[in-house]
């Protein structure tokens, strides 16, 4: 799914690292600008995340699904286009595992707001996402030539990671360089990091309380998204 998932990150526009005969909903790029895409992984359509993950990994522990669901998030927000959330995924909602609870009542469709407590951490990390998105340009680039020239995708030899760069200079980011890693694997997966110490913005899902900085190689942590960067 590695093709589908970098179809993502750069808004369903032409990108010359993407292969398309791999992207499971499309042959070919269909947007002329970011703007034309809305990237989301739950709206009122379908299950909401929580319950999709419930079905799709059911041999997967609470904990292994919340770092998922944070990771899914993690991909939405770091992506190009438009991001949208869908109330309460922001804090794990569920409707029951309801798939289209258009005629059901508030039992199943209220949103229970005992969950911002239960699940503070990832609401927490979702609102430092949205707030790194719109502090930095290099996640809102303009045009589909930018996001043709400033994102480089990195060859990984492990299968389910996607990892890439993005030219922050370009689009005048203070992050003059950007790196995203997403592991989709259930083990820690090593990864060489271009030459230079890199700030860690987050790292395992959890976004960086203090200055910590990194070189080398760096071990990515199951189901979960890494964020570094230059200034």
């Amino acid at each position: 799914m590695e093709e589908s998932i970098k179809f993502g990150i750069v808004a369903s526009c032409k990108h010359p690292q993407v292969d398309y005969g791999k992207v499971n909903y499309s042959k070919a790029p269909y947007a002329a600008a970011p703007h034309n895409t809305i990237s989301y992984c739950e709206c009122h359509d379908n299950h909401v995340l929580w319950d999709k993950l419930a079905i799709s990994a059911k041999g997967a522990t609470e904990a292994e699904r919340k770092q998922m669901h944070k990771l899914s998030l993690s991909i939405v927000l770091t992506s190009q286009g438009i991001s949208f959330l869908h109330a309460g995924a922001e804090f794990l909602r569920s409707k029951q595992g309801v798939e289209n609870s258009f005629n059901s009542g508030d039992s199943i469709n209220a949103i229970d707001w005992n969950l911002k407590t239960i699940h503070k951490d990832v609401m927490d990390y979702t609102k430092g996402l949205i707030k790194m998105r719109k502090a930095h340009p290099a996640f809102r680039m303009t045009t589909a030539n930018q996001i043709a020239k400033n994102i480089h995708f990195i060859e990984t030899k492990q299968p389910g990671m996607v990892a890439y760069t993005i030219n922050g200079s370009a689009v005048n980011d203070n992050w003059k360089t950007i790196m995203v890693i997403f592991n989709g694997t259930a083990l820690s997966q090593s990864i060489k990091l271009p030459p230079n110490k890199w700030n860690l913005f987050s790292n395992g899902n959890i976004i960086e309380s203090t200055p910590k900085t990194v070189s080398g190689t760096l071990s990515a942590a199951p189901y979960s998204s890494t964020i570094l960067y230059l200034q």
